[in-house]
């Protein structure tokens, strides 16, 4: 994972023209035993990724634009822990999937000279690919859970129609053990370039500047998880590269301009904070700086507030078995709003739940976390002192803007699970919002079936979600 240094080259992506419609993403999820997710291990990743904490020991390993919209199967793993998605690479292609992380901006994939990866996961060989270049470019990405070592390549890189002919990526044949769940081979960075530790042009990006995409956008649905399933994967959503799927949302696109002039990490302030129907105050300014990030699992943020809004809940305190974690009655439905600025989104009370504290216990961990362990990162660095992760943006639809760099949210439609109805908007919301968002979701329709969630209408919305892709 990068550093976080956001004084960079400014970044400029031209308007587009002439461009092909977007991709529409299907998310399917990867359904596990609660036991497998591991909230201090979570919150250590999100830690290490935004410069918080040390990242663990690196282990030595052995050894052209489309003309329609195309789908690509994704998987939500582990109780909606990650969500990847496929791509192809080399000539001829090599099928992979691929962690979708909008707080990294870095691709890779793991090689065959990795011997210790897990049995089931996919390795790219680029022996067998006569369009792979190679360099003697060493690189070294730090993650939350660990690192990736490597030399940099490029290859004919495809996610859905979309093709790079010459994408950079790094070829990893050492990371830390664990760092991957198989079928998982790598990750793909959404972020922006001026992050990417491999100096290249991300996927997105590159399609961006080559006026692939009908719009710079890119939007995200994201399905939570039935904690009874024992299906190992099932739809999970969708993620629309170029635009948005207007059949997941319903009212306008609430965009808030990202607060930096150099885009980085997808980032916005976050403007104020409501536990249990009542307002929490919460630092202001630099301290509010936020990155939306669909790479990571949990919510975390500085000391004094994440203390403030635990502190609005009844009967909770700090975790003495997970450090930096709250508990909390398991019989307490814990209600939260976010806002940035304009309208305020709700936080379902089972995204706030992540678990009995211990086997058997009354008392249950929250999905707000202090990622900074008491040493706040001072104001005016640059760094964001939140990290927003999948526990909120499985709430909304999700709209990341390159041009002009802003995020947007708007409400999921009863067809994704939601109540069709608006939220409310923050009084003083700010001229930033916007309904200004291209929707372009296809019409045609196809089969697939999930388990019911808790979602009343969850199991006929997946039911026809592949619908949209054909």
């Amino acid at each position: 994972m990068p550093s976080l240094a956001l004084a960079l080259s400014f970044l400029l992506l031209p308007s587009l023209s002439l461009a092909a419609d977007p991709i529409h993403v299907p998310l399917s999820r990867r359904s596990v035993s609660a036991r497998r997710f591991d909230p201090v291990k979570e919150a250590h990743k999100l830690r290490v990724k935004y410069g918080f904490d040390q990242p663990a020991p690196t282990t030595r390993r052995r050894g052209s634009r489309r003309a329609t919209s195309a789908g690509i199967p994704v998987t939500n793993q582990d109780q909606d822990s990650s969500y990847f998605g496929s791509l192809t690479i080399g000539t001829p292609p090599q099928s992979f999937s691929v962690i979708l992380d909008t707080g990294s901006s870095d691709l890779w994939l793991a090689t065959d000279g990795c011997a210790d990866c897990d049995s089931g996961t996919p390795l790219f060989d680029a022996t067998q690919s006569s369009s792979f270049q190679a360099s003697t470019s060493a690189v070294e990405i730090q993650y939350g859970s660990g690192a990736v070592k490597g030399t940099l390549g490029s290859d004919t890189v495809t996610m859905g129609g979309f093709t790079i002919p010459s994408q950079t990526f790094l070829t990893v044949d050492q990371l830390t053990s664990g760092l991957l769940d198989d079928p998982v081979s790598g990750i793909m960075g959404l972020a922006f370039s001026t992050i990417a530790s491999t100096r290249a042009i991300p996927f997105w990006q590159a399609l961006a500047n080559g006026n692939q995409l009908s719009t710079q956008e890119m939007g995200f649905w994201l399905t939570r998880a039935n904690p009874n399933s024992q299906a190992t994967e099932v739809p999970g959503g969708v993620f629309t590269l170029g635009g948005t799927n207007s059949s997941l949302f319903t009212g306008s696109i609430d965009f808030q301009n990202m607060p930096v002039s150099t885009p980085s990490f997808w980032l916005l302030s976050l403007a104020s904070v409501t536990v249990q129907g009542k307002s929490v105050q919460i630092t202001t300014g630099a301290s509010a700086l936020s990155a939306i990030d669909t790479g990571t699992t949990l919510i975390g943020g500085p000391t004094a507030d994440v203390t403030a809004i635990w502190a609005a809940v009844p009967g909770s305190g700090q975790s003495q078995v997970s450090q930096g974690f709250f508990n909390f009655p398991c019989t307490t439905d814990v209600t939260v709003t976010l806002s940035f600025g304009g309208q305020s989104w709700s936080i379902n009370s089972q995204d706030m739940n992540i678990g009995q504290e211990t086997r058997g216990s009354t008392l249950c961990l929250g999905a707000i976390f202090d990622l900074s362990q008491g040493t706040n990162i001072q104001s005016g660095s640059g760094n964001p002192n939140w990290v927003i992760g999948d526990t909120f943006l499985k709430n909304v639809y999700s709209v990341f803007r390159a041009s002009p760099p802003s995020v947007g949210f708007a409400q999921l439609s009863t067809l994704a699970g939601g109540t069709g109805v608006p939220s409310s908007t923050t009084s003083g919301s700010d001229a930033s919002s916007s309904s200004g968002s291209s929707s372009s979701g296809s019409n045609s329709s196809a089969a697939s079936t999930v388990e019911a969630t808790s979602f009343v209408v969850l199991a006929s919305l997946l039911s026809t979600l592949v619908m949209f892709f054909l």
